[in-house]
């Protein structure tokens, strides 16, 4: 279960999410209505999470035996080193840009909060899990864990809710910059904008030293 814990909190580092909830924050004119919009964008991030998460249970489950023997295969934690090493080059070789261009597409239809906030973040939930080594590693611990059915499928709504957690964060630290734009909260903000770059990466390398340390205890 610390597994399943541990890559469902990696899977929160969302740099997509993250941007469009602070682009939200500060191209939104301050009488918009910031609060119900990124509530419906990540409960229907959430969702998309929730729904793959299920999609991937059911298979794990069908598979368990070969999921068990996975994940106590040396091939696994070397996998999860490449990963990790893989992952660090590629954001040390980015620009840190964060995919600006596609933000300002998803930032089109998220201008008032309506049925096509949820169904952005939906879509956003659905491909942040979908493209993540520890979404899918998470629930790979889950499923192969001694747990009862209740559990593991109950789990998933905490698990779904482990991965959104950090954007949540983010949100209502967003928000408190709307709301007191003059205070640490503000100033931090402003910091962050101005070291966009470096905030970007530092969430690349923190998964990727995440990952490579979790393949090296796999190993030992």
């Amino acid at each position: 279960m610390i597994q399943a814990v541990s890559f469902g909190l990696l899977d929160s580092l969302n740099a997509l999410l993250i941007g469009v909830i602070v682009a939200l924050g500060v191209m939104l004119p301050r009488n918009a209505a910031y609060r119900r919009i990124v509530t419906l964008l990540i409960a229907g991030d959430w969702f998309g999470v929730f729904v793959l998460s299920f999609i991937t249970m059911v298979v794990f489950d069908g598979i368990r035996d070969l999921v068990q023997r996975a994940l106590d295969s040396p091939v696994f934690g070397i996998l999860l080193i490449i990963t990790g090493v893989l992952t660090f080059v590629a954001t040390l070789r980015g620009d840190g840009g964060g995919g600006s261009p596609l933000v300002r597409r998803i930032l089109d239809p998220l201008q008032a909060p309506s049925f096509k906030t949820v169904v952005v973040g939906f879509i956003l939930g659905l491909a942040q899990s979908a493209t993540s080594i520890p979404f899918f590693t998470g629930l790979a611990y889950l499923s192969a864990g001694d747990y009862h059915a209740a559990v593991r499928y109950g789990g998933l709504v905490v698990y779904a809710s482990l991965a959104l957690s950090l954007p949540a964060l983010s949100a209502v630290f967003v928000g408190l910059v709307r709301a007191y734009p003059y205070s640490v909260f503000g100033r931090a903000f402003e910091w962050m904008r101005g070291n966009r770059e470096v905030v970007v990466k530092l969430a690349g390398y923190i998964v990727a030293v995440a990952l490579t340390l979790f393949g090296v205890v796999k190993l030992l």
